[in-house]
């Protein structure tokens, strides 16, 4: 027997005890390997709590009925499932967007900051904190927080607020006060660094991160709130098509747009998932977040991850056109589906990204953000399509935020 049957039956395997077993994470908040809390003592006692209250709220049937009515009729949902049929005979089947751009702010994020602004209020909190790449996280904040009355503070990376002006000013309308990252690489990492640091010298604020990271319990807590999205996209594609899709692609940085598409198919083992990060600019070490690719296990701000590193430990610079996408680590549900066979990795470089927002942009009349564009550059990049394949991608976000930097970017070239 050669490798690589070996090596196809191993991956079959594990992806048979996928279908069989998988029920992550453990009481300890990890995914296989990856995930669990590696945090300063004086944050353990604030998590416990925070676990403790996620863990009652969602079993508390007022809680939920009022995050599912402001689902319909704050955010909009259910997104709808579109089929883009220009770009489905560009690659050659259908092809489905699972339109988040439609949702109210603009993206997914959403979804995600109106449950934990409620479990805010739950807590009795009176101020919010969150960490922003491409302001998207920040604006959903800010408009959760508005809408509950709460103050909100934001951290934004300096080379982000220069691309994502329209974001800044609509987290500053929103009433939100954007604190502006000057250290380190001035990007999301930069930005997570900061809000953690408030946060364990201000242990009243709630902390609302925006992916599936960080320590326990907002992996889980964070794919609880976005697997909607995934939830939505099986029951209209059954209404539509009678069947599963074959494939599920979506961008990922830390990877909440992702899992929130991918968690209510993990056991179907006939729809493959598809996770797009970025090549930036070339492999070299701070030219691109190609974390999943190229990265190795290690820490990264309290949890247990693929991390890109440098032989110390330490997380390396990362680049993306697509301020969201560039983050040295990523969630580590997608770590361990991929180490189990049940997730395939595709990367895009920045010219291949930009590409991709003007082609549905002119073919499809939706402009998608950078972040979105990513997985867009990654449908062409599928292998053995035929006509019978049947693709949902996720389309995260709407690309309003992008269109000033773009524009910019055509002029200096």
């Amino acid at each position: 027997m050669s490798i690589e049957t070996k090596n196809k039956i191993n991956t079959i395997n594990k992806i048979n005890q996928t279908q069989q077993t998988y029920n992550y994470p453990n009481s300890e908040g990890f995914f296989g390997e990856f995930g669990g809390s590696f945090i300063p003592p004086q944050l353990s006692p604030l998590l416990d709590e925070l676990a403790q209250e996620f863990e009652d709220a969602k079993n508390d049937e007022d809680f939920i009925i009022e995050y599912v009515s402001l689902l319909k009729d704050f955010i909009g949902r259910p997104s709808p499932l579109y089929l883009a049929s220009n770009l489905s005979k560009e690659v050659g089947c259908k092809v489905y967007l699972k339109r988040e751009d439609l949702n109210h702010t603009g993206a997914h994020k959403i979804n995600n900051t109106i449950g934990q602004a409620l479990l805010a209020k739950r807590m009795g909190k009176k101020k919010i904190i969150a960490e922003t790449g491409a302001g998207q996280h920040g604006v959903a904040t800010a408009t959760a927080a508005a809408l509950l009355g709460m103050e909100c503070e934001i951290f934004m990376g300096e080379i982000d607020v220069k691309k994502q002006a329209v974001n800044l000013a609509r987290m500053q309308i929103l009433g939100a006060k954007v604190n502006i990252v000057s250290s380190g690489g001035r990007c999301l990492k930069d930005a997570v660094d900061q809000a953690l640091s408030f946060y364990i010298q201000n242990p009243d604020v709630f902390y609302l991160l925006g992916s599936v990271v960080g320590p326990k319990p907002y992996p889980e807590m964070v794919r609880f709130f976005q697997k909607i999205i995934g939830k939505e996209a099986r029951k209209q594609i059954l209404e539509k098509e009678g069947k599963l899709p074959t494939h599920l692609i979506a961008c990922v940085g830390g990877g909440s747009n992702a899992i929130g598409l991918f968690f209510d198919f993990i056991k179907d083992s006939s729809t493959k998932l598809i996770a797009v990060e970025p090549s930036g600019k070339n492999f070299k070490p701070g030219n691109h977040a190609a974390t999943l690719t190229l990265g190795s296990t290690g820490t990264i701000h309290g949890f247990r991850c693929t991390l890109l590193q440098d032989k110390e430990g330490n997380p390396l610079p990362v680049h993306s056109i697509a301020s969201g996408l560039d983050y040295p680590g990523v969630g580590p549900e997608h770590c361990l589906l991929k180490e189990l066979g049940r997730l395939d990795v595709l990367t895009v470089s920045d010219k291949e990204a930009l590409d991709a927002f003007y082609k549905l942009s002119q073919i499809e009349g939706i402009t998608p953000a950078l972040e979105s564009s990513h997985a867009i550059a990654g449908l062409f990049k599928l292998e053995n399509l035929d006509k019978d394949s049947i693709i949902i991608l996720n389309l995260s976000g709407r690309g309003d935020k992008d269109v000033e930097f773009v524009a910019a970017l055509n002029k200096t070239q």
